[in-house]
């Protein structure tokens, strides 16, 4: 298959990468950061590039097996409807499935109300070799908690650096932490519940409650910046995805994964046994 010509005029991990000016409130939710290409040319490159990020996790898996301590951790954030899902259908199903650990994070368990809430996010963490995908995350507790009140304001502040301390450790023991806020308008979340509404093979997806969510858009918006604020780092920054175009998002993302496989610089692992010695074995056999 013939290569289409990339239209990125910078690595994804450049033109989406937070910065101090970062600021959501002048955040274009249909721009496309860095890509000059369209729907058509975004879908021909996700195939392309997706066989390039399968045989990068296939290499890090193969280390993971061998002795090697590398692992990929994705946080996948972003209001109801900005794609979490459709990363996960569309990008990260493109590799095998025995190195992924995807975990969806929902409202917290009775048992695990009863732990600190980092509690859950180690247990799910991904072993050598392993990408892990996190729908939501360990970012719930300074976002829903504190849109709606559930913890003192001294508590949920607190856990700002907490968590960058918890996010040094993961990458000082051999995990890139890929942070990306799947950002989506006020309107086209409104466009994209009312598909659901409109079509019984998507009445499973809606919730009720998203409508609620909804009246609290500006305190939602407020906490995601205090988080981009307080949690982009040096060694686990954030990610900021337009999500209006699910095709950008998806390209995106690929992107960045790419990036940071790449940057691991990965060989395959050398063989433990005596190659040719096997190779009489076989031809024997």
């Amino acid at each position: 298959m013939a290569k289409t010509k990339s239209a990125w005029s910078k690595p994804a991990s450049e033109a989406l990468r937070a910065t101090k000016k970062t600021s959501l409130a002048e955040f274009n939710t249909r721009a496309t950061p860095g890509f000059s290409g369209d729907s058509n040319q975004a879908a021909e490159l996700l195939t392309e590039r997706g066989a390039v990020f399968a045989a990068l996790q296939e290499k890090l898996y193969a280390n993971g097996r061998s002795g090697g301590n590398r692992s990929v951790l994705l946080v996948l954030q972003g209001m109801d409807t900005s794609g979490k899902g459709g990363i996960v259908r569309h990008v990260i199903r493109a590799a095998d499935p025995s190195g992924i650990d995807h975990t969806s994070f929902g409202v917290p368990t009775e048992e695990e109300k009863r732990h600190h809430y980092l509690w859950r996010i180690n247990r799910a963490l991904p072993a050598a070799g392993q990408i892990g995908v996190f729908d939501r995350s360990h970012y719930e507790d300074v976002l829903v908690v504190r849109v709606h009140n559930l913890v003192p304001p001294e508590v949920w502040g607190a856990r700002y650096d907490e968590i960058n301390g918890f996010e040094r450790d993961l990458v000082d023991g051999g995990t890139t932490v890929i942070k990306v806020a799947l950002v989506i308008s006020h309107d086209e979340q409104r466009d994209r519940l009312a598909e659901r509404l409109d079509r019984p093979d998507k009445y499973w997806k809606f919730n009720p409650g998203d409508i609620d969510e909804r009246k609290l858009w500006p305190a939602y918006q407020e906490a995601y910046q205090a988080v981009f604020d307080r949690t982009s780092t040096d060694y686990a920054p954030w990610y900021l995805v337009p999500a209006d175009h699910k095709w950008f998002s998806r390209l995106a993302v690929t992107e960045l994964l790419i990036g940071a496989l790449e940057a691991m610089e990965l060989d395959w692992p050398p063989a433990d046994f005596d190659v040719e010695a096997e190779k009489k074995r076989l031809a024997q056999s």
